[in-house]
């Protein structure tokens, strides 16, 4: 043959419309709109019908704001359930959800209104409440659009939101299910109440941040008890709180612990620390203190102190338990009234000498040990404090009356120059203040308005967390949508609610398994559930409560006609002109007070599982008749929802079902910027996920969102960000060539496995233990390690490897020969597989990659999990194999950088005989190192030179049968003979 023929057109080189670059930006939303034409989601419950049925339930987000990157990845692994779900042969709808009511809305409103100076308090409620109903609905729409991008597929037409009248309905349900087996009661406990926005707050608003506090030794002067040693002196509390002085009702003591007396010893040398009060007490006066922190406190206040000793000079000591029985005046006894009550000192197991004095003021009104122990003691709550946080107008004692306009935590009002202490001091009872870096602690924040927040005690409902349950018979017949009727029939008292609780947390996973410890320690320690807030903006109490007795009303024919008026008009049907006509003709309004409070909103999103999943609205998420159990496989939330959603919803559902509302779930951490650090728009480090996809793409963000360990806090960043686009580049890569490769393969090329090459029988038997490893990790719900391990093999099994070893026989053999058909068909399989793996991460190119070679296809989503086949190839002899390939290709690195030789190709390779596989010769290494020629040597070391032999002018490798450069190879001359007879 011609040595000056141009042999380009006789080799195969993979041919594909398929792009090298992505587009992502521009292409990803004609996919979207595609999807949509083709209704894909109802195409898939279609396909799916009469599954096995895996059911996750979406945890609803508030709808107030763009979505951010923490809805990404959340909505993001959501997504990667429900698909790798179907994608194993199940039906796995999803019903996307919105939390629509209470603050986080409000607020928002309430804001606009003060941009306008607008007054909240003069709009009527109804008008009130439908702009609250007008602003989620935006917000609704435009989070909708936003999580539809990210390639999330749903019911979008169908979402479910909190603020539909069905759904209230639903809830109402709900709370008159616990009404009616007495398990609400109206009582008044300090909840944590936020002054801002006059409200209490549940544990999950509340968000806490390091801040400094006044802090305050202070004086009470004993006047009565059993040891009359201690008639005359002062026992001294310490406290972070001043401003709940002015409704001290009784001080506590540990009855273990051992106090002191000392005594204050003044000269006319003695100096007090700069900065602390001058207290007037007396040289000689005595002083009771917990004698382990009698140093510190010596400290803290710069007095001068000595013990007391008694005749004997033994310092005098005294157990706690020794106290009972005293009593002291407060320090501001001399207003009378409500002051010139002594104060009893009562012991408290929850007294410690960690901190302060060993002695604790107690104030019913703002504290829960302190409102528990008061109230085992017969003292009950004064209500000083109103709900903007300030004294009551009528209290005795207001200090410095001008400053009445404080809020009780504000900075000035509990200053150490503040009225509280100087009040304190005017009176001689403050012994020390303080305010100063050394008092940095942490403190309760609400998380809408970022304000302090107090306990207050106020009347509220609750749900009891340790009275018995009652079995409730429920009508299984439900109100057009809304939940099961109220209940007919009340059986024997059963376990608790907090009993239940945690025994239906001991049959739920968790993933990770450290969430079980974190909401069962959650549930162990929690007080009742405080069901009510002081807002506008939610579901009512719907409750009547008779005005003389207090007992609120049980009727089922009533609540039939709250639950029907809600079903048709939503919350505005409970009103004041609307409630004779709820009570009926058996009941007069005046006898009754009609609740005005709301739900607090995790009720609300706690009664999902009844609305969305067990109401029939949405078919797709209805069991057969004949399951039992939780109506959720799955609830998946971020890891704050311990104390949350997956609380929230636990009791609702034990409190009415006797059992959690899911079979699993799953936590995952937060996303940090790049650094580590907390993302924060005043520190500028926040990332949004929509600039990120008008930037790569919604398939980068979800690859990042699969590729980190969301178990746990994670990062993101711009370097980050473009190392997952160069991991993408590579996946994208992978499937560029195997549409190449297999551009016009036909069904009659295909090789039985048995008739393949070894190496092909070897990449079929690492394709199943990926298989094998994927399966795993759905069921793990290990997405880092199933998006690592496709990642890992398309770039070193089949890239690195596989691709490298075979492109020749691609490129240069008969396409009729059984190589390079044996390696089409194993590119075929792989190709089926790989593309059905990478469907539920590359939503969007997985998509791409179908339709480029199945133009007239149905959409990939609707594929399910291959069928891999089972091969058996000596798998540890090919590791050996590619060790050995690992080592050769470092020794001719140097070579190439020092340009000895341009590729491999032009290397003789001499590799230790000793460590060369057994069944494996010389020129079958030679094409599997893709190196001229290879030798066997004694040496311990692969030596490399540059090869002597000729080059083949089609095939470029070097080989002792080409007799100069540019003439053919054997295996070339056929090949091209074949083609020439061929034409």
């Amino acid at each position: 043959m011609s040595e000056d023929r141009d042999y380009r057109p006789t080799v195969f080189l993979p041919k594909t419309p398929f792009p090298m670059k992505a587009g992502l930006p521009q292409k990803e939303p004609g996919i979207l709109s595609a999807w949509e034409e083709q209704d894909l989601y109802n195409a898939l419950r279609e396909a799916r019908k009469g599954r096995e049925k895996f059911i996750l339930h979406d945890g609803p987000p508030y709808a107030n704001g763009d979505m951010h990157i923490g809805h990404a990845l959340n909505h993001i692994l959501k997504d990667m359930v429900c698909r790798t779900q179907s994608l194993l042969g199940k039906d796995a709808p999803y019903v996307p959800g919105w939390d629509c009511h209470g603050l986080p809305i409000e607020w928002k409103v309430e804001e606009q209104y003060r941009k306008k100076k607008k007054n909240k308090d003069e709009v009527p409620p109804k008008e009130f409440r439908a702009e609250c109903r007008a602003y989620a609905q935006n917000w609704v729409n435009v989070q909708r659009e936003q999580l539809k991008r990210l390639g999330i597929i749903g019911r979008w037409d169908k979402p479910y939101l909190t603020m539909d009248f069905a759904a209230e309905a639903t809830i109402v349900t709900e709370l008159l299910k616990f009404a009616e087996a007495g398990q609400l009661y109206r009582g008044a406990k300090p909840v944590m109440w936020s002054p801002v926005e006059k409200t209490a707050l549940a544990e999950a608003e509340v968000e806490y941040q390091d801040v400094t506090s006044t802090q305050i030794d202070v004086a009470f002067e004993i006047a009565e008890s059993p040891v009359k040693e201690l008639v005359g002196a002062y026992a001294v509390i310490w406290t972070t709180t001043p401003w709940t002085i002015p409704v001290n009702q009784a001080l506590a003591y540990g009855e273990d612990v051992d106090y002191v007396l000392a005594e204050i010893i003044l000269h006319q040398d003695n100096e007090v620390k700069p900065g602390q009060p001058v207290p007037s007490l007396e040289h000689g006066q005595r002083i009771l203190l917990a004698s382990a922190l009698f140093k510190e406190f010596q400290e803290r206040t710069g007095l001068p102190l000595t013990e007391v000793a008694d005749t004997s000079g033994n310092i005098i000591t005294l157990k706690g338990s020794e106290l009972a029985g005293t009593k002291v005046r407060h320090p501001m006894h001399h207003l009378g009234g409500f002051y010139a009550d002594l104060r009893p000192m009562l012991a408290g197991d929850f007294v410690t000498t960690d901190a302060g004095t060993g002695i604790v003021h107690l104030a019913p009104d703002h504290g829960e040990d302190d409102f528990d122990l008061c109230k085992a003691n017969g003292i009950k709550p004064v209500f000083a404090v109103e709900a903007d946080g300030r004294y009551r107008d009528d209290w005795l004692w207001l200090p410095r009356s001008d400053e009445r306009s404080n809020s009780v935590i504000n900075a000035k009002f509990t200053a150490p120059d503040g009225p509280i202490c100087s009040d304190l001091s005017d009176v001689g009872a403050l012994l020390s203040a303080r305010n100063d870096q050394s008092t940095l602690h942490s403190y309760p924040h609400s998380w809408r308005s970022k304000a302090k927040v107090i306990y207050r005690c106020t009347p509220q409902w609750f749900v009891p967390m340790d009275q018995p349950l009652q079995t409730l018979e429920f009508d299984a017949a439900p109100l057009d949508g809304v939940g099961g009727a109220i209940a007919a029939t009340v059986s024997a008292p059963t376990a608790t609610l907090r009993e239940t609780a945690l025994h239906a947390l001991t049959k739920t996973r968790f993933i990770p398994e450290k969430g079980r410890n974190r909401i069962r320690s959650m549930v162990e320690g929690r007080p009742d559930w405080v069901l009510s807030r002081q807002r506008a903006w939610g579901v009512p109490i719907t409750l009547f409560v008779h005005r003389e007795s207090g007992d609120y009303l049980v009727d089922p024919e009533v609540n039939q006609r709250i639950i029907a008026a809600i079903h048709e008009s939503g919350v505005d049907a409970w009103d004041e002109d609307n409630a004779q006509n709820l009570l009926g003709d058996k009941y007069d309004l005046a006898d009754y007070e009609r609740i005005s409070d709301i739900l607090d909103v995790w009720f609300d999103s706690g009664s999902t599982h009844a609305f969305v999943l067990e109401s029939g609205r949405w078919p797709e998420l209805t069991r057969p008749h004949d399951y039992v159990g939780p109506p959720a496989d799955l609830y998946l939330e971020g890891s704050d929802q311990h104390r949350g959603w997956f609380q929230s919803s636990l009791l609702e559902s034990c409190g009415t079902r006797g059992r959690a509302p899911y079979k699993a779930v799953l936590t995952h951490g937060f996303t940090m910027d790049q650094k580590g650090m907390k993302m924060s728009k005043s520190l500028g480090n926040t990332i949004s996920p929509l600039k990120v996809m008008e930037q790569y793409g919604a398939d980068i963000i979800r690859l990042w969102a699969l590729s980190v360990d969301f178990t746990e806090d994670h990062r993101i960043g711009d370097e980050i960000l473009k190392g997952v686009a160069d991991q993408y580049r590579k996946l994208r890569n992978t499937f560029r060539y195997m549409l190449g490769a297999l551009a016009d393969f036909d069904e009659s090329e295909r090789v039985d496995v048995a008739d393949m090459p070894e190496l092909e029988r070897y990449m079929l038997d690492l394709l199943g233990a990926l298989d094998a490893r994927l399966r795993k990790a759905v069921d793990d719900y290990d997405y880092n390690d199933y998006t690592r391990a496709l990642a890992d093999f398309c770039n070193e099994d089949l890239s690195a490897f596989f691709f490298d070893l075979r492109k020749d026989r691609l490129y240069c053999d008969l396409p009729g020969s059984i190589e390079r058909r044996a390696y089409r068909t194993v590119l075929d399989t792989l190709f089926h597989a790989l593309v059905r793996y990478a469907a539920p991460v590359l939503v969007f190119t997985a998509e791409e990659v179908w339709q480029t070679r199945y133009p007239d296809s149905s959409s990939v989503h609707l594929l399910e999990w291959p069928e891999v086949p089972s091969v058996g190839s000596d798998t540890a002899r090919w590791s050996e194999l590619r060790n050995l390939r690992e080592r050769v290709l470092e020794a001719i690195e140097p070579l190439r950088r020092e340009k000895i030789v341009r590729s491999s190709l032009e290397a003789e390779v001499t590799v230790p005989v000793k460590d060369v596989p057994a069944g494996f010769d010389e020129a079958e290494l030679a094409q599997l190192f893709i190196t001229g020629n290879v030798n066997f040597g004694p040496d311990d070391n692969v030596l490399v030179r540059k090869t002597d032999a000729a080059k083949c002018g089609r095939c470029w490798r070097h080989l002792p049968e080409v007799t100069e450069d540019g003439a053919l190879c054997g295996r070339c001359e056929a090949v091209v003979a074949e083609l020439d007879k061929a034409q």
